[in-house]
């Protein structure tokens, strides 16, 4: 399993996340609504949006799972948050940095993951990650990829709402 990267300017990165003051904050419905829609839309278990602090991943909103947190090393989610686009993982069984991952080997048993990274308007930071995962590997289709790509630009909106 390859560790989360770390961008070369996180100190500025967590500095962005911290002023958007949105750590911790109780579940919003704005949220909530896009990753429900996710789950029932792409037919996969699991969708959040995952804010990614210096040593968590952090879910503002997690349909499909009951955990409200989890480690970023071994996090899907830190590695989109440096993709410039949407990472897909078809099967994390065939993909080194996920293979023997504890949440592949292990519940709840992801694999296939696709996640957007979200930006703070302000500081052109990523601060988070709109992600769907299935407990089976899948191929998107490029009317899936340009959902998922949609929910992720509204997630990124709302997460900017607050700040402007």
């Amino acid at each position: 399993m390859q560790s989360v990267p770390i961008p070369l300017d996180e100190k500025d990165r967590l500095k962005a996340l911290h002023k958007m003051a949105i750590l911790d904050t109780k579940p919003e419905e704005r949220f909530d609504v896009l990753t429900r829609e996710a789950v029932k839309k792409l037919k996969v278990a699991m969708s959040m949006v995952s804010v990614i602090d210096s040593d968590r991943e952090w879910f503002k909103s997690c349909t499909g799972i009951d955990q409200t947190q989890g480690d970023r090393v071994i996090s899907f989610c830190g590695h989109a948050l440096l993709s410039k686009t949407i990472l897909v993982i078809e099967d994390t069984l065939k993909d080194a940095r996920f293979a023997n991952n504890p949440m592949v080997l292990g519940a709840p048993f992801v694999r296939f993951y696709a996640g957007v990274p979200l930006i703070d308007h302000k500081t052109k930071q990523p601060v988070a990650v709109f992600c769907v995962k299935d407990t089976k590997p899948r191929k998107l289709s490029g009317e899936e990829e340009k959902l998922i790509m949609d929910l992720a630009n509204r997630a990124e909106k709302e997460l900017n709402a607050d700040s402007v």
